[in-house]
């Protein structure tokens, strides 16, 4: 595998989520730059006696109401 994607959403506090996909793989963070680091430590952790995936993709779900008046 050369790529990992993970679906990240951010959570009402403020915080994200993120699920791999095809994996059982999830983790969370309070900022953006911790959930990066978790997201490391969680691949790291998963494929500990395999080979890794060369790169991980975050993929942010963004959901946003506009109002119309």
């Amino acid at each position: 595998m050369s790529e990992l994607l993970f679906n990240v959403t951010q959570e009402s506090d403020g915080g994200y989520v993120a699920v791999a996909v095809g994996e059982s793989i999830a983790t969370q963070g309070d900022t953006w730059d911790e959930l990066c680091y978790m997201v490391l430590d969680a691949v790291k952790g998963y494929y500990h006696d395999s080979t890794p995936p060369a790169h991980i993709r975050l993929f942010l779900h963004v959901e946003q109401v506009l109002a119309v008046a």
